[in-house]
């Protein structure tokens, strides 16, 4: 009896350990997206410059990401998490550095590599932990990272508003994010692979699951990238608000989305990935039919605040779904996040694009559409359910895993 109820306190510990490592990787990049414009005017880039190197940290993760299995595969997820964490948290300084546009390239190519390969052995880790305690926690792990990034963002906003240099900025962010992630690591689960077991390929495509899964979150990233992006400009431009409401429009978009994925866990246990992703669609498409039809300030950021609440839980429950959907969770959860973060880097341009040739109405009834996609779409993440897999002895006795 003793040995289940430690290992009960040791997965319990690992769930509260990955979740400030969440937290941790996304007040990296709070931190960073606070200090852009002092970047770009210590690089001397325009614009449009800009716009071409802010696409490389998306590259760099599309290229690391697959190597974070054979990393864990090699070194154990404690000591890989460990190492590819600090990665993260110190590439945090690079940017800041560039004096040039080809510098900043590289600078932030690397920094997104760091975040791509961390971010896949984190959510691997948290599947894992998930597993364990045989109840859904992949939501309140992402609103952990919202709730970094805030924190990370308003530390950043601090210093701006200071007139600090983001080289000295990031330096000591750098620094306390480096230490925290380093001790918290410590407590995350020690998972090392079988004797026999081979090690993931270098590179490899996504299994087909995991394109499909990818499909789910493409349509879900794709929305908010378009809301977080563009919602302000929308208030504005087409609704002739202030800039005060504008902005107050994407701050409660993305108040919401966290305080969504905080809650989303009990949803998801309450009634599983394909029914929770199936309402969110209808209310994200509810929400996108307020924006595009409402021609009040009001309906429309009611519209933006069904669209946060309604997509809130897709990406996280997609990673949990690429975590159970074969035998190399690392390889399905890289391939889904590859899509992921894909749709992230085109939405604001594909929405762009699309205004200039037509209008912002139309870019969000694009939105629109993408939203009805989670409802069509969300089947493909039942053979990862894991409220539909469990047997309803395990769903009322979770058993501890016995593997260290």
């Amino acid at each position: 009896m003793s040995e289940v109820v430690f290992r009960i306190r040791e997965v319990r510990r690992a769930r509260y350990a990955v979740a400030a490592v969440f937290a941790v990787h996304g007040a990296v990049t709070g931190s960073f997206a606070t200090r852009v414009p002092w970047i770009q005017d210590h690089a001397g880039v325009s614009a449009g410059q800009l716009g071409l190197a802010l696409a490389f940290p998306a590259l760099g993760a599309s290229v690391a990401m697959p190597l974070a299995g054979r990393l864990s595969h090699r070194f154990g997820a404690r000591t890989a998490l460990r190492a590819l964490l600090a990665l993260w948290t110190l590439s945090l300084v690079l940017p800041s550095l560039a004096p040039n546009l080809p510098a900043l390239c590289l600078a932030l190519f690397t920094y997104g590599a760091a975040s791509g390969v961390s971010d896949v052995a984190m959510n691997a880790l948290g599947v894992e932990v998930e597993n364990r305690l045989d109840k859904s926690i992949m939501s309140g792990l992402h609103g952990m990272w919202s709730a970094g990034a805030l924190t990370g963002s308003a530390a950043g906003t601090l210093a701006a508003h200071l007139g600090a240099d983001a080289r000295l900025h990031h330096a000591l962010a750098a620094l306390v994010l480096t230490t925290a992630g380093v001790v918290v690591c410590r407590w995350v689960l020690d998972l090392q692979p079988a004797e026999d077991e081979d090690p993931p390929p270098r590179f490899a495509l996504p299994p087909r699951s995991a394109v499909l899964i990818g499909a789910v979150g493409f349509c879900a990233v794709f929305a908010e990238g378009a809301s977080l992006d563009w919602s302000a400009v929308y208030l504005r431009d087409r609704l002739d608000t202030s800039a005060g409401l504008a902005a107050a429009c994407t701050t409660g978009f993305t108040l919401t989305m966290a305080v969504a994925r905080f809650v989303g866990d009990k949803v998801v246990d309450r009634f599983g990935a394909v029914r929770s992703v199936r309402v969110g669609g209808v209310l994200a498409a509810a929400g996108g039919v307020l924006i595009v039809a409402g021609g009040h300030p009001a309906v429309a950021m009611a519209g933006f605040a069904a669209m946060g609440l309604g997509i809130a839980v897709v990406v996280p429950l997609c990673f949990a779904a690429a975590g159970r959907s074969g035998s190399n969770p690392s390889l399905a959860i890289a391939g889904v996040a590859t899509i992921t973060y894909t749709s992230g880097l085109i939405a604001p341009s594909a929405i762009g694009g699309l205004a200039q040739a037509t209008s912002l109405v139309v870019s969000f009834g694009l939105v629109t559409v993408l939203a009805c996609g989670l409802v069509a779409f969300a089947p493909v993440l039942r053979s990862g359910d894991r409220r539909e897999r469990a047997t309803p002895a395990r769903a009322k006795a979770p058993v501890p895993d016995p593997r260290p």
